[in-house]
């Protein structure tokens, strides 16, 4: 793997750094690819449990992506949506997905962000989607996956202006759950991961699938994957295991089953 991406193990927490801080982070062509090699592999790997998505430095997230690599793509290029398949992999990724927002997360950086489970982000974050002072839109999920977290009103105030919010205001608004310190944000996430990691894995996977559904679905359609959910986590040796351990007030020992 080049320089542009690289990857650390905190146990079973797998963290994605991209490491092009010299361009803001910006996701070119060749970084893109590595990310989608990258969770591909981290998706199959059984000694993964979660997967946080972060950025190289203190000042940015992910600035969007490459300028000089958007002004040269055509038609087709935006056909191929890039970009929006490898946020659509992070999606539908079966460990949880944590974006650790160390800056500005502009454009495709937003996008990243929206496409991971969980956000926390530090208190200089800021959030937007700025790409109609370029001449285009959003074109890597902010449109679908902006509303349907912070609500319509306000993902059109942000993809129509191309305002950047702050951390407070993205915190306000649902986009991310908490804000934190510089210093304290990969400590956060791994906590945060962790604290996923200790439920039931298969319950955690089966919950993740249903919510994702919630946004795809009508909703008969929807409480339908939940019953159907929940019918298989009524058969596993984990919810036998977690009722137990409640019953006998000691920690559950889960194992996936």
């Amino acid at each position: 793997m080049s320089t542009n991406t690289d990857i650390a193990r905190h146990g079973r927490v797998a963290v994605l750094r991209v490491n092009r801080p010299e361009v803001r982070n910006a996701l070119d062509l060749a970084t893109v690819r590595e990310m989608t090699a990258a969770v591909a592999a981290l998706s199959g790997d059984d000694s993964v449990g979660a997967l946080v998505i972060t950025g190289a430095g203190d000042r940015v997230f992910v600035s969007g992506a490459d300028i000089n690599d958007i002004r040269a793509r055509r038609r087709d290029d935006g056909l191929a949506a890039i970009n929006s398949s490898l946020f659509a992999a992070i999606d539908a990724c079966p460990k949880v997905t944590i974006a650790a927002v160390n800056g500005l997360a502009l454009g495709g950086g937003c996008e990243l962000a929206l496409a991971c489970d969980l956000r926390i982000a530090v208190a200089q974050a800021k959030f937007g989607q700025p790409e109609v002072a370029l001449g285009i839109i959003p074109g890597a999920g902010a449109t679908q996956r902006l509303p349907r977290i912070i609500g319509l009103g306000r993902a059109k105030h942000l993809v129509l202006t191309g305002d950047a919010i702050d951390a407070q205001t993205a915190l306000a608004w649902g986009l991310v759950s908490s804000v934190v310190a510089a210093e304290a944000l990969l400590p956060a996430a791994l906590a945060l991961a962790e604290r996923v990691l200790s439920r039931g894995p298969l319950a955690i996977r089966l919950a993740k699938m249903a919510l994702n559904a919630s946004a795809r679905v009508d909703l008969d359609s929807g409480l339908l994957i939940e019953t159907l959910a929940q019918a298989i986590c009524f058969e596993s040796e984990d919810k036998q295991e977690g009722t137990t351990a409640f019953l006998e007030k000691r920690p559950p020992q889960f194992t996936g089953d």
